[in-house]
């Protein structure tokens, strides 16, 4: 591949995972009214994050009871069925409009502020609250056709000082309450299909997502959150060939479970929402047998 091809390739996925979807214009999510507090069988799930909590697909836009969030509230549900979804899940977010705001309308100005203002009323009765965020911050790192390390270091700093914020106010107001933080696929691993230039790309991008998620759980411990391993569902390290494709495992996984190889977009089909619901699911029911 070209530096042209894997500049146009690296801006392809920047926008793809920037630009907010329909579903995410003016207006933004709402809470529940603050008198509604549910008995106590009853309780409530919040999603929060960019546009994979919001379930986005190519074509369709955002789905916010759809994606990996629809599939880990039937899992809350089947313990405790009157469970209800509060999805402040924002397309194109990143940790800096996540405590700022400015890319999704809330009635609070940012979705950590309009979370924590949920949690100051819900928290006693919120059964779980997830959060993936960050990889809108890292993909400038590629606008060049190759990743910057110096960008790739500031950023990943950045995303742990920012998160690491977001949790400390969560927990502040919600010390109880089980949270559960997603690490990242690697889109960029699609670039191996391209030839020599494209998988010199995707052999640096596993190592900068290594460091990227190894920021992401360093934070979540801190905060005493769990981590979906959603790097490792997806064999992000795995080299070794796919016993189906003959790929690389790790490619192997991008191109069956997200459109990055058909698409050249970097969200997950239904595959690969149900692999990251899985995992969360994984992560929550272990949290919940260990309390």
């Amino acid at each position: 591949m070209t530096r042209r091809a894997l500049a146009a390739l690296a801006l392809f996925v920047s926008t793809a995972l920037l630009a907010p979807s329909a579903a995410a214009a003016p207006g933004g999510p709402d809470k529940p009214d603050r008198h509604d507090k549910p008995g106590r069988a009853m309780g409530w799930y919040l999603a929060l994050g960019d546009s994979l909590a919001a379930g986005y697909q190519p074509g369709l836009g955002d789905d916010k009871t759809g994606g990996y969030v629809g599939r880990v509230l039937a899992d809350v549900r089947a313990e405790s069925p009157k469970t209800t979804l509060v999805s402040l899940a924002c397309s194109g977010e990143t940790t800096v409009t996540l405590l700022a705001g400015g890319i999704c309308a809330y009635r609070h100005g940012s979705q950590l502020a309009q979370a924590v203002d949920f949690l100051e009323d819900h928290a006693r009765f919120t059964r779980l609250v997830t959060i993936d965020v960050g990889a809108n911050d890292i993909t400038g790192c590629a606008a060049s056709g190759t990743l910057e390390q110096g960008c790739v270091v500031a950023t990943v700093g950045r995303v742990a000082t920012n998160l690491a914020a977001a949790l400390s106010a969560i927990r502040a107001v919600a010390p109880e309450v089980p949270i559960v933080v997603l690490d990242y696929y690697d889109p960029f691993l699609a670039a191996w299909l391209t030839g020599p230039s494209g998988q010199e790309l995707a052999t640096a991008s596993v190592a900068a997502a290594g460091a990227f998620n190894g920021a992401i759980a360093a934070v979540a411990g801190r905060a005493r959150a769990r981590v979906a391993l959603v790097s490792a569902a997806f064999e992000t390290s795995t080299w070794a060939p796919d016993a189906a494709t003959g790929l690389p495992t790790n490619v192997a996984r991008i191109c069956a479970w997200t459109w990055m190889c058909s698409l050249g977009d970097i969200h997950a089909n239904d595959a690969g929402y149900a692999v990251l619901a899985r995992t969360v699911a994984g992560v929550r029911r272990a949290a919940s047998a260990a309390a």
